[in-house]
């Protein structure tokens, strides 16, 4: 008889391998990550994690792709709001919250090293696609209401809060001195400066 999965445990598991991952990934880099010190630090066995990912690179992948359903779920978070400043403003705030995650730095680099594999580059995309579908429906709001600069598309300005918030979290992964939360202010008074008509 077959034995069946419990939903919740298997994915509370899943969980625990990506995190795992995401500590090693972030202490050694992509390259120097093994499955072996995976296994080790979410305590299965090899059986185990290859039972949840086949590679190294799909643990990876899993771990990119959850960051990017995080930031679909923001949509959700703020469907109630009326104040596009404020949703464009905690949305960049919550960025840098993440990027003060102290694994944060070293995963970057990590996932650096290997951008130029096609899915980890599809991954990146998508995640950046998800970004854009977040944020560009507020400016757009914000526009309508007087809140945002008119003199940009509303595409536009989205390129541009991406390019700041991308740009904080790579300053945050190559520069020890740059750090989150002395730097999360200034990134949020940079954005409202940058929006506010």
């Amino acid at each position: 008889m077959a034995r069946t999965v419990d939903p919740a445990r298997h994915e509370a598991r899943r969980l625990v391998i990506i995190d795992a991952a995401l500590t090693v990934f972030a202490e050694r880099g992509y390259d120097g990550a093994t499955t072996a010190e995976i296994c080790r630090r979410a305590r299965i066995g090899s059986g185990t994690f290859f039972h949840y990912f086949p590679t190294k690179l799909e643990l990876l992948l899993a771990i990119l792709r959850l960051g990017t359903d995080e930031t679909r779920e923001q949509a959700e978070r703020y469907a109630g709001r009326t104040d596009a400043l404020g949703v464009l403003l905690d949305m960049v705030a919550n960025g840098a919250d993440e990027a003060a995650e102290p694994r944060m730095p070293g995963f970057v680099q990590a996932v650096a090293g290997v951008m130029h594999l096609p899915e980890v580059a599809a991954a990146l995309d998508e995640d950046t696609r998800a970004q854009r579908d977040v944020l560009l429906p507020w400016v757009r709001r914000g526009q309508r209401s007087g809140e945002i600069r008119t003199d940009l598309t509303p595409a536009r300005i989205t390129s541009w809060l991406y390019l700041l918030t991308d740009g904080f979290l790579g300053r945050i992964a190559t520069e020890e001195d740059f750090t989150a939360q002395e730097e999360k202010a200034t990134l949020i008074d940079t954005a409202r400066r940058f929006l506010t008509p």
